[in-house]
């Protein structure tokens, strides 16, 4: 049975860091483009990053998180990071990890498209705060 499951939210302050992970069961993660999406109360889901698959690990970024955000793969884990630095209030969000097969994910490119991911983990809790 094919399962995602993030975890690693909670609640940081501006300016701090936290790490996301996306651990995978049922399917090796490294065949599939893997993405990140958030969505915050009243708002819209929407992309964050994503990363391609295999040897390819194209990467990219939405521009709000653009050099504070860090998405890679630990192969031997089956899992995904985001790792995400200087937080911000707007960052606050429940971030959901995606998978979709390469054919059909067009990642790199932007915007990263929530109707090209197939496989959806639950989602955890980021809240930045003071």
């Amino acid at each position: 049975q094919v399962q995602l499951v993030e975890s690693g939210g909670g609640l940081a302050q501006p300016g701090a860091s936290l790490r996301l992970s996306c651990d995978a069961s049922g399917f090796t993660l490294d065949n599939y483009v893997i993405a990140w999406f958030r969505q915050a109360p009243g708002k819209e889901r929407e992309g964050v990053s994503c990363i391609r698959q295999g040897s390819d690990g194209g990467t990219n970024y939405a521009v709000f998180v653009k050099g504070r955000f860090t998405i890679s793969r630990d192969n031997a884990k089956n899992t995904v990071h985001l790792q995400m630095n200087s937080l911000e209030p707007e960052d606050t969000a429940t971030y959901y990890c995606a998978a979709a097969p390469a054919y059909s994910s067009s990642c790199p490119r932007l915007p990263i498209r929530l109707d090209e991911y197939g496989y959806w983990g639950q989602g955890t809790q980021v809240t930045v705060s003071s």
